[in-house]
């Protein structure tokens, strides 16, 4: 009725959607059972010895978790956005745990490329809305298992106090 390459062509396909499927389904597992998704902030930014033209800061980040199992992971990758525009990267081989019901504080080098920098300066000082900074924090913590980690995200807006800029004062 139909062709060997035919019948082999269709089972290829339906092997594909299914393992695309299971995937997908564990790759939402901590849903399944309830756990909550994990908590990343900014704890601190701190500069590094930069070369050429870009800049480097230590990003340390305070990950928490709130659920009841404990988080392995063997690395981190990180991307921040400012004003809607990529900023910053970095990854870090850093390994640990994030206990269950606890908080651990990890340490990433981020690089900025010194005309991103430049731009950003430029499109801050054209912004209507002085003193906002709107940020978008993206992750993974790098681990083992099926899913091959966990991904985060943060956003938010800072508030950086220029009093006399766009003022009468």
């Amino acid at each position: 009725m139909y062709s060997d390459r035919v019948v082999r062509f269709v089972r290829f396909v339906v092997v594909v959607f299914a393992l695309a499927a299971l995937g997908s389904a564990f790759s939402g597992c901590a849903a399944w059972f309830g756990q909550d998704p994990l908590r990343v902030n900014v704890a601190g930014l701190e500069p590094l010895d930069s070369q050429g033209m870009e800049v480097r800061f230590n990003m340390k980040l305070r990950i928490q978790n709130p659920s009841n199992s404990a988080i392995d992971y063997n690395g981190i990758s990180v991307d921040l956005e400012l004003n809607g525009q990529a900023f910053a990267t970095g990854v870090s081989p850093a390994s640990g745990t994030v206990p269950a019901f606890g908080e651990t504080v990890v340490s990433v080098p981020v690089t900025v490329s010194a005309l991103t920098a430049i731009h950003q300066m430029f499109v801050f000082a054209g912004r209507s809305q002085y003193g906002q900074l709107e940020y978008v924090l993206r992750g993974r913590l790098s681990g083992a298992g099926i899913t091959g980690g966990t991904r985060f995200i943060d956003q938010g807006s800072l508030s950086v106090p220029f009093p006399y800029i766009g003022t009468d004062s």
